[in-house]
């Protein structure tokens, strides 16, 4: 006996030795599509029948090919074939299959009806399910209407009253499959990894990206370059990124992220584009007590000191000259890369104005630096006659 013989028989053993009940889940493999159905290899010898329906997209053409690997359910043996599904529901199923996808924990397909108290009215199989919000999505259900005339798929987690009472939840339909996602996404995600996503909630701290099964978190820091108020200005639900894994914690599930380093930092070009002398136009974003921060361009700032400002005229406050938002042309005065500082004057900034300044004005009693030694000096401060 060949090693390929024995193998193929101990599968067949094996395969032989455990016994489908309604409900198991196995991995199967396409092995013919024909008509209406799609034939399954589930080992050995064993075939399985499910509806090709299932896996039809909008235009009616069924989305899986033959040698394709799907994840089904195991629902009964009938006429000596073997049933599989996806989920139930997609047909017309029987009230004692809705029983039976109770017990057994298979997915059953529904529509969204209508929004009723405490949650959605769902037509499934012929007959009316209720699904409350908290079980209608992982996330909380800020728009009852976008469910509304939608198709999912639920689990039956209560029947009773011979069908007339059907509670349904496609959150667990949902938790189970982001597990199975999860599970994958942990031998495949890499820190320093770029991958796409999509925008699933707006926080003041940042924003909660799908990754394809698991959330991470963008902080507020790392949207953008420049400073950023509000979330809103950059980002909205439902939009698709690309953003940058910085951090992956999978025993505490927090995954951080980020967007701004995505795009090029506009330091590395600074020195280039932002030379001593050079003139810029620029917009007042932040008042302090020590000066005026400009916005240059997004995510390069410089700072305007309040000794820079007045004309001469000593100020107590920026405020007094500028206010925030107002449009200011400016002059460099200094770059410092390395620690990401940019000193400005007005454009008409002169030394006058700076000799004006009280800040910058030396002591009347004070000598020269030139005149005398540093004892002469502390005899002076004292007010020590020579």
């Amino acid at each position: 006996m060949t090693d390929e013989s024995f193998a193929d028989l101990f599968q067949e053993k094996s395969v032989a030795k455990k016994k489908l009940q309604p409900g198991d889940r196995v991995e199967a493999v396409a092995a013919d599509i024909s008509g209406e159905n799609i034939f399954l290899d589930i080992g050995g010898k064993s075939e399985g029948v499910l509806k090709a329906a299932e896996f039809q997209d909008d235009e009616g053409k069924c989305t899986v090919q033959a040698g394709d690997t799907l994840k089904v359910f195991f629902v009964a043996q009938r006429g000596g074939e073997m049933i599989f599904t996806t989920r139930l529901g997609s047909g017309q199923a029987s009230l004692q299959e809705l029983e039976d996808a109770f017990h057994s924990g298979i997915p059953v397909e529904g529509r969204v009806s209508k929004e009723i108290k405490g949650g959605f009215e769902v037509k499934i199989a012929g007959q009316r399910g209720f699904c409350p919000y908290s079980q209608m999505d992982i996330r909380r259900v800020e728009d009852p209407e976008e469910y509304i005339d939608q198709t999912f798929s639920f689990k039956v987690m209560e029947f009773s009253s011979k069908g007339r009472n059907i509670i349904l939840s496609s959150r667990a339909v949902l938790e189970e499959q982001r597990e199975e996602q999860r599970q994958q996404l942990q031998q495949t995600l890499e820190e320093g990894m770029r991958v796409a996503g999509t925008v699933t909630s707006i926080r003041d701290f940042g924003a909660f990206v799908d990754l394809g099964g698991v959330d991470g978190l963008i902080p507020i820091s790392e949207l953008a370059w420049g400073q950023t108020d509000k979330v809103e200005d950059i980002l909205s639900r439902g939009q698709q990124v690309e953003v940058l894994i910085k951090r992956l914690d999978w025993d505490n599930e927090r995954i951080s992220l980020s967007l701004r380093e995505t795009t090029e930092n506009p330091w590395d070009t600074v020195e280039e584009n932002y030379s001593p002398g050079s003139i810029h136009q620029g917009t007042v974003s932040r008042l302090t007590t020590f000066g005026a921060f400009i916005t240059l361009e997004p995510g390069v700032d410089g700072l305007l000191h309040i000794s820079k400002l007045g004309s001469g005229r000593r100020i107590n406050h920026p405020r007094e000259v500028l206010e925030s938002g107002q449009a200011i042309t400016v002059k460099i005065d200094g770059v410092d890369n390395e620690q990401k500082r940019i000193s400005l004057v007005p454009e008409d900034y002169t030394e006058t104005d700076k000799t004006d300044s009280k800040e910058y004005m030396p002591p009347t009693d004070a000598p020269p630096k030139s005149m005398g030694t540093f004892g002469d000096l502390l005899k002076a401060q004292l007010g020590v006659k020579k």
